[in-house]
C-alpha cells in the first residue's frame, strides 16, 4: 500500500498526556493482548498463557467478531483505529478488530495487509494501560460484560494495587458496586468456577442479605449453591435472587435439611413457601411476635409507670380485642 505519513497525537491518562502516533501497520506483526479483560475472559481459563493462534481461533467463533468483519469490509477500514504498544506491537485495545482483519486478510492479503493504529510509546505502565481500557469499557461505550468487568477491577484491586476511592473516581462506579463485582469474581475463583455464564448466579447470590444471614449460620451453603448450579439442579439464576431467599428466611428446619442435602432446591423452596416464606402478612406478624416475646421488651414493659404504664395497658387491650377479632373471622378459634 503506498506509504502514509505518520501523524502526532497525544491521548489523556489520569490527567496525564501521553504521546501517540497514527501509523499504518502491518496485522501480521501485530499481537493480540492476553491481559485484555475480553481477551482474557474467553482464553484464561485453562489457567495457562494462549497461544496467538488460539486467540484467534476464538475470537472468530464469537459473534459480535464475525458482526465486525461484515461492518469493515462494508466501510473498507476501521473507523476507529487499534490501540499498539510500541516495541512489543501488542493491541491493546482493539482485539477483535485485529481478528477480524486477520479473517479478511486470508483472501485478500494486500487490501487488508495494513491496519491504522495509534501506537503508545513503548514505556507506557501496566497500572496506565489499565486505565485506559476502563475509561473505554465502563466508563465509555460500556460494551464489557459484567463477568469482564469484574475481572478488570479484580486484577486493578489485587495486583495493581488500585483503591477503592481511585477505581471509582476512574470508572464512574461507586465503591459498593466495585467491592460488589471484586467479591463475586473472587468467589468464582475460590469455587474454581471458570463458566462466564454463570456470572449472573453468583451475582445474585451475594447480592441478597437474606442469603448473606443465611451463610454466616451455614457455611457449608456455599459449597452447597455452587455443586448445585453445577449439577443444573438450579437452572436459571432468577431462582437464586427469588427462591433461594425465600428458602433462607424460611423455617430452619428447612434450610438446615437443604443444607444437608436430604431435600432438593424445588423441595425446600415448597416448604419454606408453604410455611409462609413468601407471604408479607406473614412476615410482618412473626417479625412482631418475635419482638413482642423477647425477655428484654418484656422488662422494658413492666419497668414503665405513669402516664406510660396506662398507655402501654390501653395499647395491649387494643391488641388483645384485635386478636380475638382476627381469630373468629379467620374461624381460627376451632383450634386451628
Amino acid at each position: 500500500m503506498p506509504t502514509r505519513p505518520e501523524i502526532a497525537d497525544t491521548l489523556l491518562i489520569r490527567n496525564e498526556e501521553i504521546p501517540v502516533t497514527i501509523r499504518y501497520l502491518p496485522q501480521v506483526d501485530l499481537r493480540f493482548f492476553p491481559e485484555n479483560p475480553r481477551v482474557y475472559t474467553i482464553v484464561r481459563g485453562e489457567g495457562k498463557e494462549p497461544a496467538q493462534e488460539e486467540i484467534l481461533e476464538r475470537l472468530l467463533n464469537m459473534e459480535h467478531v464475525r458482526e465486525l468483519i461484515q461492518d469493515i469490509k462494508r466501510n473498507g477500514g476501521l473507523i476507529e483505529p487499534l490501540l499498539v504498544r510500541d516495541g512489543t506491537f501488542e493491541v491493546l485495545e482493539g482485539n477483535s478488530r485485529l481478528a477480524a482483519y486477520r479473517y479478511l486478510a486470508k483472501n485478500e492479503p494486500i487490501k487488508w495487509g495494513h491496519v491504522k493504529c495509534s501506537v503508545l510509546p513503548s514505556s507506557i505502565s501496566e497500572s496506565q494501560i489499565f486505565a485506559i481500557l476502563g475509561q473505554h469499557h465502563i466508563k465509555g461505550k460500556k460494551d464489557w460484560q459484567p463477568y469482564e468487568q469484574a475481572g478488570f477491577m479484580y486484577r486493578r484491586f489485587k495486583y495493581h494495587e488500585i483503591g477503592l476511592e481511585t477505581l471509582s473516581a476512574e470508572i464512574g462506579l461507586s465503591k459498593k458496586k466495585i467491592q460488589h463485582l471484586i467479591d463475586t469474581y473472587q468467589f468464582m475463583i475460590d469455587h474454581n468456577e471458570t463458566e462466564v455464564a454463570r456470572w449472573s448466579y453468583y451475582d445474585e447470590y451475594l447480592k441478597s442479605s437474606k442469603i448473606r444471614k443465611a451463610r454466616k449460620k451455614y457455611p457449608e451453603l456455599d459449597k452447597v449453591i455452587v455443586k448445585k448450579i453445577n449439577s443444573q439442579e438450579v437452572l436459571k439464576a432468577v431462582e437464586i435472587r427469588d427462591q433461594l431467599p425465600v428458602i433462607c428466611s424460611g423455617p430452619q428446619k428447612g434450610l438446615k435439611r437443604f443444607v444437608a442435602g436430604t431435600i432438593t432446591f424445588e423441595d425446600a423452596f415448597e416448604a419454606a413457601e408453604e410455611a409462609g416464606g413468601t407471604n408479607s402478612q406473614l412476615k410482618r406478624l412473626v417479625k412482631f411476635v418475635r419482638w413482642l416475646v423477647k425477655d428484654e421488651v418484656e422488662r422494658g414493659l413492666a419497668s414503665s409507670d405513669g402516664q406510660v404504664r396506662d398507655k402501654i395497658a390501653y395499647e395491649l387491650r387494643k391488641l388483645d380485642a384485635r386478636v380475638t377479632a382476627l381469630r373468629r373471622k379467620l374461624k381460627l378459634d376451632n383450634g386451628a
